[in-house]
């Protein structure tokens, strides 16, 4: 499977050398059938903050629409869904999304949102995040950077769940060993597909935005159970939904799929 995936970075990498940037293409992946399962990717839909509206355009290489929650939809959901069935035996069935106020959202015990920096929560919907988290829901959030950004997050979740304080991850959290045993120097920047650049002869190069660190970080409830897992200055889904473009580094796509699939599996055991 490496050899293989060798071999497309570099067909792609020629291929980008010829277009001199970085091609955008389609998935071509048949969708994944409606049928209940055990596990679901479910997407948390959410309104903007009005000063960071985002309007209509395009969401992922396949999907548009407005609104933040969309970023990566629906490529990264059909990807890290078809992931969890192959390196797992969970049941998996097709990705959804829905409103924190929808009642289906008990139905679900691990939820995604993207783009927390710039989401603005009603009352209701922190209250019912609120009471999801303790009948042992567990929310993933991803994608969001910088100070700003963090102070809207870390408000928010001071409503949600008032005086509880967001901390880093150990090493030593059974999160990250629940299923794949992820290290300290795993704890490094998964970039977005907007931080690559071609390099000299042709390679892939890692560019990080300047000022940011990234950071894995938690908020656990009265009995220390972990219920949100806080992907901050790191882009996982990116990793996901690109995984199937060769010109995405195949470490980075592999080390996001492990941290997805410890906190899916930390969800549904803890």
């Amino acid at each position: 499977m490496r050899r293989g995936l060798g071999a497309l970075l570099l067909i792609g990498v020629v291929g980008l050398a010829q277009r001199g940037r970085f091609p955008q293409r389609e998935d071509d992946s048949p969708p994944i059938p409606e049928r209940a399962a055990e596990f679901h990717f479910l997407r948390v839909e959410y309104t903007d903050l009005p000063q960071y509206h985002r309007g209509w355009g395009f969401s992922s290489r396949d999907g548009t629409g407005t609104g933040w929650w969309l970023v990566d939809w629906p490529d990264a959901d059909n990807h890290f869904t078809k992931g969890v069935e192959r390196l797992t035996r969970i049941d998996t069935g097709d990705p959804r999304h829905l409103r924190l106020t929808d009642d289906k959202l008990f139905e679900y015990p691990w939820i995604y949102a993207t783009q927390t920096g710039w989401w603005g929560l009603t009352d209701a919907e922190t209250a019912r995040l609120r009471e999801y988290l303790l009948r042992g829901g567990f929310l993933v959030v991803d994608d969001f950077w910088g100070p700003e950004q963090w102070e809207v997050f870390r408000q928010t979740m001071n409503r949600v769940l008032p005086n509880q304080p967001i901390t880093d991850i150990a090493e030593s959290d059974s999160v990250m060993h629940v299923l794949y045993d992820i290290r300290e120097k795993d704890f490094t920047f998964i970039p977005g597909s907007r931080h690559l650049r071609r390099g000299s002869g042709g390679t892939i190069q890692i560019v990080q935005p300047e000022g940011t660190s990234p950071a894995w970080r938690a908020l656990y409830d009265d009995r220390n159970h972990l219920v949100v897992a806080v992907n901050f200055n790191t882009d996982v889904a990116d990793a996901w939904e690109f995984a199937d473009v060769p010109y995405y580094p195949e470490a980075m796509t592999t080390l996001a799929y492990r941290f997805g699939i410890n906190y899916v599996i930390y969800s549904m055991t803890h």
